[in-house]
C-alpha cells in the first residue's frame, strides 16, 4: 500500500521542527529514522498532514559522557551501539542489547528517540530508559523540558510528549565500576518483536548487592520497573538461589499481562521469570 499524501518539511534545526510541531499541531508528525512510522503510514494507520524530517540537524547522533550521565543524541542510529562507545558497565550493556533489535538494515536507519518515541511495549530502549531512570529532554517553541521515564510512558504507542514537543535528547545514569548490568529477551525468531524482556543492573559492595534496577518490557502495555525484585536482592550476595527469588517476585507482582496471537498472560508471567533471571545471570557472568 502507499500512504496517503501528505506535506513534506525539513527541519534545519530542532527549533525548525518545533516551530513545524507548534504550527501544525496533531497534523504533523516527525520523521527520523521512519523505520515504525513509514509502515503504518503505508497501511494507513497514521495519516499525517505534515510529515516534519529531522535527519540532518546537524550534531544529533552522538553518546556523550557528561559527569555522572550519559548524554544520547536522539538521531543516534541502532547501529551506532553494537561496538562500546563509551567505557565502564554502560558501555558493555549497550551492544548486548543493539544486537537484539530487529534485523542490520533497521538497525542502519532505525533512532534511538524514535524508539523512545513511539514507545513500543516491545522496544528495547524503552525497556532500558525506564529500568536506568532515564530523562527525556523534549523541545518545543516556549523551550525545554525534562521528563522523567516514570512519567514519560503512558501505554501502548503513547507518550507524555505534548503535540508540539519533539524528542532531542536522552539522559541515562553513567553507571560506576561497581554496577553489573544484564541482558535477556525472548522472541519466536531472532529480530522478531521481543514477547518478555528484562534489563537487570545490581551494585556491588564487598560481595553484597546494595542497589538494584531490575526492568521488564514486553509483558505489559508500559515498560516496568520491578520494585519488588529489587526489594529481594538488597543485602544478598549474588548468587542463583537469589536471582530466582528475585524473578519470582518479579513475575507475580505484574498484574495487566498483555494478552495477544504471541502469548497469553500466563506465558508471559513464565517468560518473566525466566528473562529477570537470565538478566540477572547475565550481569555478573558479564562482570
Amino acid at each position: 500500500m502507499k500512504p496517503a499524501s501528505f506535506e513534506y518539511v525539513t527541519a534545519e534545526s530542532w527549533d525548525a521542527a518545533a516551530a513545524s510541531l507548534a504550527e501544525h499541531g496533531d497534523d504533523a508528525l516527525i520523521l527520523a529514522g521512519g523505520q515504525s512510522l513509514v509502515p503504518v503510514m503505508n497501511f494507513r494507520l497514521a495519516q499525517p498532514a505534515v510529515l516534519v524530517d529531522v535527519n540532518v540537524i546537524p550534531d544529533s547522533a552522538y553518546l556523550q559522557i557528561d559527569g555522572d550521565s550519559l548524554r544520547i543524541g536522539a538521531l543516534t542510529r541502532h547501529v551506532r551501539f553494537e561496538a562500546p562507545g563509551i567505557d565502564g558497565p554502560l558501555g558493555r550493556l549497550l551492544p548486548r542489547i543493539a544486537h537484539h533489535i530487529a534485523h542490520l538494515p533497521i538497525r542502519m536507519r532505525g533512532t534511538f528517540g524514535g524508539s523512545l518515541a513511539h514507545a513500543d511495549p516491545a522496544s528495547e530502549w524503552c525497556t532500558l530508559a525506564r529500568t536506568l531512570d532515564a530523562v527525556m529532554i523534549a523541545q518545543s517553541v516556549t523551550g525545554e523540558r525534562r521528563i522523567a521515564a516514570a512519567d514519560f510512558f503512558h501505554s501502548a504507542l503513547a507518550t507524555d510528549l505534548a503535540d508540539d514537543e519533539v524528542l532531542r535528547e536522552v539522559e541515562l545514569p553513567a553507571l560506576g565500576p561497581d554496577w553489573r548490568c544484564g541482558f535477556a529477551e525472548f522472541n519466536r525468531r531472532a529480530g522478531d518483536f521481543a514477547i518478555v524482556q528484562s534489563v537487570a543492573a545490581i551494585e556491588l559492595h564487598e560481595g553484597q548487592i546494595v542497589s538494584a534496577r531490575i526492568g521488564v518490557g514486553g509483558a505489559t502495555e508500559t515498560p516496568q520497573r520491578s520494585g519488588a525484585a529489587e526489594k529481594a536482592l538488597l543485602g544478598g550476595a549474588p548468587t542463583s538461589e537469589l536471582f530466582a527469588e528475585a524473578a519470582g517476585a518479579a513475575a507475580d507482582a505484574i498484574e495487566d499481562f498483555l494478552t495477544d496471537q504471541q502469548a497469553n498472560a500466563d506465558l508471559r508471567r513464565d517468560l518473566v521469570r525466566v528473562m529477570v533471571l537470565r538478566a540477572l545471570e547475565d550481569a555478573v557472568s558479564a562482570g
